[in-house]
């Protein structure tokens, strides 16, 4: 059966065009023209997905947001906001109304069609659509822009859905342990010295910390002398492999740089997303990056590119100028926030949860939808490849 898609705007004209663009792609269309319509059909119709216009003659796109979040019904259906307002603001006012996406008038079909995928491939991937462990590697070019937070925050988003595990595989600067609030960082020093053939889920799972939220992590130190540890790329491969034998997600923190664990652990990993900061030198050491990974053969559905503002500046380099430095697509902006990243790490929380409505954590969440629909899509390719 097609998915369904309630599309709403009070501009017949862009009904037609967005509708008969979707219709040719197999999706069953559901139209509305009013925001009180739109609620009347989502409560009747229940949609797989709603495209909704911001600016309507009765109520807003905001207004019938709220409303559709609040409705037991259809909290959890997926929604775009659609709009010829692309200011900054109007777009932190959709996401706080509750949207998953945010697009500006005119936008291309093509980036249309895929974030309606990717936004029913996630809708799909949420627990009990993960029938296989799905492994993620979090890395960057350089220190200090961000990898670590993102790592922390979408393996957070995770852990609300589907049982979570975030390894820190950086001994020596492992700042997570730290910033969560935990005394005791030594699980991954504990692991290094076993043989990868006597490596078991228990010895593995023994090592684990359980943070507050329900969140497991196999955490590094922050201790100088762990910096000499030598971790053997194979012995790493099988901590990940007992990882995903004991969650449903894994999230591994490789910091930066692509030395020989790094190497083997993303080439492991179902998806690689690279971690890079609004700044010139950033931006081409990480397009360096982005080609060695391709060099790995990882292919463009494999590999994924989040732009991370950590301050607000008025000289930090937009992301379309990211983009063309990168020479490849962003997968994921995000809004910086250091008031909100400082009151999280003095609460020992990830930013997600210490303001679960603000923008900043509905990034980070939209996030992790987009990485497990890349996942997902990808293993369906798969299949669909596979002799019978």
């Amino acid at each position: 059966m097609p998915e369904k898609i309630l599309i709403v705007d009070d501009d017949i004209d862009s009904l037609k065009l967005i509708g008969l663009m979707l219709q040719k792609r197999g999706y069953q269309i559901l139209a509305a023209n009013t925001g009180a319509q739109a609620l009347s059909k989502a409560a009747a119709e229940s949609p797989d997905l709603i495209i909704l216009d911001v600016m309507m003659p009765d109520l807003d796109g905001y207004e019938v947001c709220r409303r559709l979040r609040a409705d037991p019904a259809t909290e959890e259906t997926p929604i775009i906001m659609f709009s010829a307002k692309s200011l900054v603001e109007d777009k932190v006012l959709g996401f706080e109304a509750g949207a998953d996406d945010y697009l500006s008038k005119p936008t291309h079909p093509a980036e249309l069609v895929s974030r309606v995928k990717a936004l029913l491939a996630g809708r799909t991937a949420r627990p009990g659509g993960m029938h296989k462990a799905v492994i993620v590697a979090m890395i960057a070019a350089k220190g200090g822009v961000g990898t670590s937070t993102v790592a922390l925050n979408v393996a957070a988003s995770l852990a609300q859905r589907v049982d979570t595990i975030l390894a820190d595989f950086r001994p020596g600067m492992g700042s997570t342990g730290l910033e969560l609030g935990f005394s005791r960082s030594t699980g991954l020093a504990n692991l290094a010295n076993k043989h990868p053939d006597s490596l078991d889920t228990q010895a593995v799972e023994a090592e684990l910390a359980v943070h507050s939220s329900g969140l497991r992590l196999l955490l590094s130190s922050a201790q100088a002398v762990e910096a000499q540890l030598h971790i053997d790329p194979n012995l790493a491969e099988a901590i990940v492999e007992q990882l995903a034998l004991l969650a449903n997600a894994v999230v591994m923190d490789l910091g930066c740089g692509l030395d020989t664990l790094n190497r083997q652990l993303v080439m492991f990993a179902d998806q690689t997303v690279v971690v890079v900061e609004p700044q010139r030198t950033a931006l081409l050491m990480t397009r360096e990056l982005v080609r060695a990974l391709g060099e790995l053969k990882l292919g463009p559905e494999q590999l994924g590119v989040v732009l991370v503002n950590r301050t607000h500046s008025d000289l930090q380099i937009s992301w379309q100028e990211a983009e063309r430095l990168l020479d490849h697509e962003l997968m994921a902006v995000i809004s910086p926030a250091p008031e909100m990243a400082f009151q999280a790490a003095e609460a020992g929380m990830p930013m997600i949860l210490h303001q679960p409505n603000s923008v900043a954590a509905n990034q980070f969440s939209r996030l992790a939808d987009e990485v497990v629909a890349r996942i997902e899509a990808v293993r369906t390719t798969q299949a669909d490849k596979s002799p019978v």
